[in-house]
């Protein structure tokens, strides 16, 4: 049975022409062998897998070629191209840094530097891995790589630019690899089966080319790899199942159903995935990288950043239609926050069930099937409803002729105006100036006047400006007496015998009904009983004059009250608890007086101790 050659070795480029993915290179390499104008040592640094030791071997061939065709490429039938083709050629020496690191090892080719070549212009000294070299190393090939002989060449080749030092980087053409296309990769690998007599698929080629990461060596070791489990007939099911990739149908499943709303089939599908042994985070990141995708298709620019199959780009482009542009960038920013979170979460599978869910809420569709019985259920409750008392004959009841919401729209029209004003205003002391004013006046009894308009006068500022002042208090004044004008009838009266006990119960209700809009205040009003006074007054007690200044929650209550107990002449009025004069103690002198004002028995067992205190 012959030796079998790895595809990464068999197929390494022997030319410029047939290396992949680095066109500029190669032909800025070829001009300087054409024009003669090559330096004396050149630095190769790029990712893994590129083609840095291919193009530095091919350079080294090339110029010491004794028959160069018209393209600047290797005859391969001189003497000098044989012997290299044969690994036998005395004018090219690779030297490994990463295990002659050594002072003595650079020491010992500086002085092969000095014998001239036998066969062939260039004696060609290629070091891969330079940065593993030590710091007395790099010292001792300055002077060499600075002045080297005329007929000495240095290559130079890393992975990692930055831990060689400036002083070597400075004597060096620097070249710079890029990585290779997912296009190119997936041609050349196309190439290579061809000539292998093997059937691929356009996609399981892809999938290889993307999972190298730009790396044509590695690309080469995963397809023998997938020929090796397949045989010669490679098929995107057989490379998914071997390299443990999740497929892309989960991806188009799962979208459709976040932008359908379906919880239900999307949780039974990641527990088919989380079933076949894929990990949570890989497929919150592959669901990442699905969304990022279907971003790109948005845009006719960025199209060509998407790496797929003709087949697959259609597929991608019909779902990318159907998503808008917001909900895919919120989509990333949630798939990006659980997966930064995921290693810190003890649940590993409800975590990402949770960025699931959070998924289906940016699609804004409701979820008809699970109407009744819904996963996640966010709602206030209702007030309950509250049985009126038997009317008595005696106590006149008016009707009700309009709900009572009015004050609550004023307090939403005073809160958006004040905002308003505060957009306009160029100083904001003579706002809170005014408001105060404002304040001030309130608490006076006012007659009701006539209704007009809202007076507005204007300032100069002194550098040429103009600023209108209006009063918050007139133009609510004016909408007010506007509505109350609007009405043919003022409205009447209703009043509703009630006792303290329903009152109570009322008050009680209120606070259950409100606790999720306003927890704060809830709390605050449901510490204390209210008291029913004279001419339906509501006397409450609160902590905080805060709690009392809630307009729009002292107005909800308000309502609430006139409506369940039927009766619009209730008013409140808020008291608060007298403060403890009661001197506290901070002192350590303060604290014993304190202590022995209540123990008069730890004064006599000072004394009887003979004890001596200091503060």
């Amino acid at each position: 049975m012959d030796n079998f050659i790895v595809s990464a070795r068999k197929y390494r480029p022997a030319t410029f022409h047939q290396v992949v993915g680095q066109k500029s290179i190669t032909a800025t390499l070829q001009n300087a062998i054409k024009n003669n104008h090559l330096a004396q040592a050149f630095l190769f640094t790029g990712p893994r897998g590129v083609g840095k030791t291919t193009c530095a071997r091919i350079l080294a061939k090339t110029i010491n070629c004794e028959n160069l065709t018209p393209e600047i490429e290797p005859c391969d039938k001189c003497e000098s191209c044989i012997s290299f083709n044969n690994n036998a050629s005395f004018n090219i020496h690779e030297l490994d840094a990463a295990s002659n690191n050594s002072v003595d090892d650079i020491r010992h080719l500086v002085e092969q530097v000095r014998i001239p070549p036998q066969v062939g212009s260039y004696k060609v000294y290629i070091i891969d891995e330079v940065h593993m070299l030590s710091q007395a190393a790099f010292n001792a090939f300055l002077k060499t790589l600075e002045e080297p002989p005329s007929y000495a060449k240095f290559i130079l080749a890393t992975t990692e630019k930055h831990k060689i030092i400036p002083t070597i980087l400075s004597r060096c053409q620097i070249f710079d690899f890029k990585r290779i296309m997912v296009e190119d990769i997936s041609d050349y690998l196309g190439y290579v089966a061809e000539s292998e007599g093997i059937d691929t698929e356009i996609e399981a080629r892809h999938i290889i080319a993307q999972k190298s990461d730009g790396a044509m060596r590695d690309a080469l070791s995963t397809f023998d790899q997938i020929v090796s489990y397949s045989g010669n007939q490679v098929t995107y099911k057989n490379v998914i199942e071997n390299l443990n990739i999740l497929d892309y149908e989960y991806y188009f499943k799962v979208t459709g159903f976040i932008l359908e709303n379906n919880i239900a089939d999307l949780l039974l599908i990641f527990n088919e995935i989380i079933e076949n042994g894929f990990d949570g985070q890989q497929f919150i990141v592959g669901l990442a990288e699905h969304m990022r995708t279907l971003l790109v298709l948005k845009n006719p620019s960025t199209i060509k950043l998407m790496h797929a199959s003709g087949s697959l780009k259609e597929k991608y482009l019909e779902q990318s239609s159907a998503c808008s542009v917001d909900f895919l960038l919120e989509a990333l920013q949630v798939t990006n926050k659980y997966d930064l979170n995921y290693k810190g979460s003890s649940n590993k599978k409800l975590h990402i069930e949770i960025a699931l869910l959070d998924l289906c809420g940016l699609s804004g569709i409701p979820n008809p099937e699970h109407a009744h019985q819904p996963i996640i259920k966010q709602s206030i409750p209702a007030p309950p409803k509250i049985e009126e008392k038997p009317k008595e004959a005696t106590t006149p009841i008016a009707k009700k002729t309009e709900p009572m919401v009015t004050k609550t729209e004023e307090a939403k029209l005073e809160v958006k105006e004040v905002k308003e004003i505060k957009a306009e205003e160029s100083k904001p002391e003579e706002i809170k100036e005014e408001i105060k004013n404002e304040e001030k006046t309130e608490q006076k009894k006012e007659i009701k006047s006539p209704p007009s308009k809202p007076q507005v006068t204007a300032r100069d500022t002194g550098n040429g400006r103009t600023i209108k002042n209006i009063s918050i208090k007139q133009s609510l004044q004016s909408l007010r007496d506007s509505k109350d004008s609007d009405g043919d009838q003022p409205e009447e009266v209703i009043v509703n015998v009630f006792d303290q006990q329903k009152l109570s119960e009322t008050w009680k209700s209120f606070v259950e009904s409100y606790v999720n809009k306003s927890p704060s205040f809830s709390n605050a009003i449901a510490k204390y009983d209210p008291v029913l006074k004279e001419n339906y007054v509501v006397e409450y007690k609160v902590d905080s004059q805060i709690i009392s200044k809630d307009l729009l929650s002292v107005t909800s209550l308000l309502e609430f009250l006139k409506t369940n107990l039927n009766n619009n002449q209730i008013t409140l009025n808020p008291v608060f608890p007298e403060k403890s004069e009661q001197k506290k103690s901070y002192t350590d002198r303060e604290k014993f007086d304190e202590l022995s004002e209540k123990h008069p028995g730890v004064l006599k067992l000072k004394d009887q101790l003979n004890l001596e205190i200091e503060f």
